[in-house]
């Protein structure tokens, strides 16, 4: 795939990588000077060199890359850990389409609509200065697969018989019924809660209803420093919230 102008890409280097546009301007970082210009007509996959000699990869960047290096956040965010866990423990196809609020900084928007990339995210986020901050989150990624909505979901769910209805907000209990309704038989609901009161709201609202597989999980990571001691590292990112599963049977 050739390089266009104004195209996304990550210069990967051994000791660290930037993501930057192709276009005909310099760019200047510590291990010299790259002529962001002579990207433009290469292919993904080829070298360039700074003007002190180092090489970079030019390789199409992953959502995780944009995530990290270019999304903006404003609010707390679910990170891909969680994102990732979301898609294992559903296992939703590509073609999925999926309802979600809030949008927040839209980091599990864009995380589903790149796995999902057939499918459609309908994402609703009330507050307008989080929705203009997604909204530009989303045009930047080049995503077109989501509908975003200045809306509040207790307002209302536009969409019928989506595959998941993903929930991360304040008084999230509150939106399963909304949830249940829209959901076809065999989708799942996931509430992301940030303390274990709203995780046990969550589950009496879920006991109302015809769902299964109920399950509540916290994800911990936990990174190692692999040397001739090896030693777990003493900080890193372990809990970040609780998610919540259920199944809806019919």
């Amino acid at each position: 795939m050739k390089i266009k102008e104004g195209m996304l890409v990550l210069l990967l280097g051994k000791e660290g990588s930037y993501l930057v546009h192709a276009r005909k301007e310099k760019f200047n970082v510590s291990e010299g000077i790259v002529d962001l210009g002579e990207l433009i007509g290469k292919n993904f996959g080829t070298k360039i060199k700074t003007h002190k000699g180092y090489e970079f990869a030019v390789v199409k960047p992953s959502i995780v890359d944009f995530l990290m290096k270019k999304a903006k956040m404003m609010p707390q965010a679910v990170r891909p850990k969680d994102s990732a866990l979301i898609l294992a423990y559903t296992g939703l196809r590509n073609n999925a389409r999926i309802v979600e609020a809030g949008t927040g900084s839209a980091w599990l928007t864009l995380f589903l609509a790149s796995a999902c990339s057939k499918g459609k995210i309908y994402s609703y986020e009330m507050r307008r200065d989080f929705y203009l901050n997604a909204k530009k989150n989303i045009e930047a990624s080049g995503m077109k697969n989501i509908v975003l909505k200045n809306k509040n979901i207790l307002d209302g769910i536009d969409e019928r018989n989506v595959d998941a209805v993903i929930l991360d907000m304040l008084h999230a209990e509150k939106a399963i019924p909304l949830a249940y309704k829209t959901l076809k038989p065999g989708g799942w609901l996931v509430v992301y809660s940030p303390y274990i009161e709203q995780v046990k709201a969550v589950n009496e609202e879920i006991a109302k209803y015809n769902f299964t597989q109920v399950s509540t999980v916290e994800n911990i990571l936990r990174a190692w420093d692999v040397r001739e001691h090896t030693l777990p590292r003493r900080h890193g990112l372990m809990h970040t919230g609780f998610l919540t599963f259920a199944r809806k049977v019919f």
